[in-house]
Parts: C-alpha cells; structure tokens; sequence
C-alpha cells in the first residue's frame, strides 16, 4: 500500500501493480481498491501495464477530509496522476468514476487515454429517473445515520434496482455490512452525478474541452437508460467511439476478463 498527498491535505491510498505505462482505475459507489472485482482487473491489466488501483476519497484507507466537494476529488485523482504516475496516465472509471474522470479531464487533468465505462447519465426520454431531490434526500439520510435506509434509496431511486435486489443481497452472509460500511460515501456520488441525472439530452458541446480519446463501454445486458446515458457521452465527446459487448455491464458483477481485453486494445 502507497499514498499520495491531495492538494487539501488529504492522503490517498494506492495500490501499484505490474509494469508498462501508467494506469489508473476508478471505482464506483460502493467501490473501493481491494473490491473482488476491480482487484481481478487490476490483476489481468498489470500484465501490459502499471496499474494503480486507489481508493477514494472516505473509502478504505484513504481520509475523508471535510467538506466534500467534486472539486476535491479531481484533486485526488491529479494527485494520483502527477505524483503517483509519473505526470500522466491512461484512465479508466467505472459507473460515478467515470463522471469523475471525465470532470477531472475536462479540468485539463493530465489523461492520455480515458475509458468511460458506462457513466450513470440519464439522458433523454428513458424509463428511468432519480427524484430531483436525489443528493439533498441521500445526504439527510447520511446525517441522520440511517445508513441502510441510504443504500436502499441509492440502489432504487438512483441506480433502479428493483426492491427484490435489495432483499437478496441483505441476506448473501457479509455483502450488506460491505454496503452499509461505505453509505458515508453516497452523498459524493451523487453530488458527481447532481444535474446529470434529470432524463435532459446532453448538450452537444457539453463535453466540448475533452479533446483525448476516449472509449465508451457499455453492456448489451445492461439497462436501456444506462445504455441511452453511454451513447449520449460518446456522441458528445470530440474523440470517442462506442464499445458495445455482452458482459461489459456493470450492474450485477464485473466481468473482469472481459474489461481487460477491451480496455488493452484501446489503450495499446
């Protein structure tokens, strides 16, 4: 385990595995760097390249200093970029990561490559919509401590997993604890997604300042508005193309095998 230093102050832990050019992965809500999934990934990218899989800011290791603000958290990630990576790296950022690292690349953060796998957006007319008052209701559930209350509300309201998911995982031995343990860190996905999320078209030039490629995964499985979200970034984007495959959904359980194939034949 490594750490960098955030610009707040704020110590961000790494790990670093493999050898090739600098890769950074992005997790997730929920996410954290010793999560099954991402620890498979980063094992099979680590084969052509140097990976660093870190946690974010209030998750695992790494602090939590307060307020919370996005601006924060592009500041983790130029961290991770400038003094972890060597000044610049391909990235890749899953669900909320990926809204991360495209903010962060749109700051002018040092990315050579950016995949952006199956960001969270809801665009257009689809079937599926958060509250407006998304952010305000997770955070005030957060600060009343009603932390399984928040994982339920995030899980429906926000990703729109249907109520029954919610009663299976809270009886798979040890999952829900794993849920409930990062609640703290909802409000800050949400705040990433705030004012992407109200089933609006996304602006053709919304995205107009990413000019480094860009891949956009998505899952033939997946969602239809996850999937709108995903075809409406690559539209935006100046240099992006779409990658459409079974098995690159995010929702149920990453496919490790199946990422890593894509993502080293983008960035290589």
């Amino acid at each position: 385990m490594n750490f960098v230093t955030s610009k707040d102050g704020t110590r961000i832990a790494y790990d670093k595995t493999g050898q090739g050019p600098a890769l950074i992965l992005i997790g997730g809500a929920f996410s954290y760097r010793n999560f099954p999934g991402t620890v498979q990934l980063a094992k099979l990218l680590a084969e052509h390249f140097t990976v660093f899989n870190y946690d974010r800011r209030g998750r695992g290791d790494s602090g939590d200093t307060k307020p919370y603000s996005t601006t924060r958290e592009i500041e983790d990630l130029r961290a991770m970029i400038d003094d972890a990576a060597g000044g610049s790296a391909f990235v890749w950022g899953l669900s909320s990561g990926a809204v991360l690292a495209l903010q962060a690349a749109s700051e002018g953060v040092n990315i050579k490559k950016l995949a952006l796998h199956e960001p969270p957006f809801v665009a257009g007319d689809v079937d599926h919509k958060p509250p407006k008052d998304f952010l305000e209701h997770v955070t005030g559930l957060i600060q009343d401590n009603r932390r399984s209350e928040a994982v339920k509300y995030f899980m429906t309201k926000g990703m729109g997993a249907p109520s029954f998911i919610i009663t299976m995982m809270r009886m798979m031995p040890g999952v829900w604890a794993k849920l409930t343990g990062v609640a703290h860190t909802l409000p800050y996905d949400a705040a990433l997604m705030d004012g992407y999320m109200g089933g609006k078209p996304l602006p053709a030039r919304l995205f107009n300042s990413v000019m480094v490629p860009t891949a956009v995964l998505e899952g033939t499985e997946s969602p239809a508005w996850l999937r709108s979200g995903a075809q409406s970034v690559a539209a935006a984007l100046p240099d992006a193309k779409l990658i459409s495959k079974k098995g690159l959904g995010h929702t149920k359980q990453l496919n490790a095998t199946i990422i890593a194939t894509e993502l080293k034949d983008f960035f290589q």
